[in-house]
This record gives structure tokens, C-alpha cells and sequence, in this order.
């Protein structure tokens, strides 16, 4: 299993990432709904969840927007 986790998909952003979650309270609320959602989805993966694809796919959608909007932010303050 892949890790999804901000860390891992933008490690040269770390320090920046760091900052933003104790200065912006927009970026900690996203950067907690997308990994509430990769946690959710690492476990559909372990097999702990069987839901239905499409709620699969919703999720997978609604990760990749946050991821998205995260990085955007990242961009932004970096």
C-alpha cells in the first residue's frame, strides 16, 4: 500500500507544510480532512472496508481536491 500522506507526496515541502499547520487554520482543518479521507482509503485497501466503488471513487476524488488545494496553499506560502 501507497503512502498518501502530505509528508511523503511533498517531502521538500516540510518545513513549509509545518508552518502552515500552526499559522493557518484553513490549511490545518484541509490538511486534516485529507488525511481522515487517505486514512479512510488505506484502509478500504487493507481490506478492513469492503464499501461500494462508487464511495471508493468519491473518496479518491475528494482526497485528490484537498491534495490540490493543500498544495496550491503550499505553493503559495513557499
Amino acid at each position: 500500500m501507497e503512502a498518501h500522506d502530505l509528508l511523503h507526496e511533498f517531502p521538500e515541502h516540510r518545513e513549509t507544510i509545518h508552518q502552515l499547520k500552526m499559522r493557518d487554520t484553513h490549511f490545518a482543518r484541509l490538511f486534516e480532512d485529507y488525511h481522515q479521507v487517505d486514512k479512510a482509503l488505506h484502509r478500504i485497501d487493507a481490506g478492513v472496508e469492503n464499501p461500494e466503488d462508487a464511495y471508493i471513487e468519491d473518496l479518491k476524488k475528494t482526497r485528490l481536491h484537498l491534495k490540490d488545494q493543500l498544495f496550491a496553499m503550499i505553493q503559495k506560502a513557499a
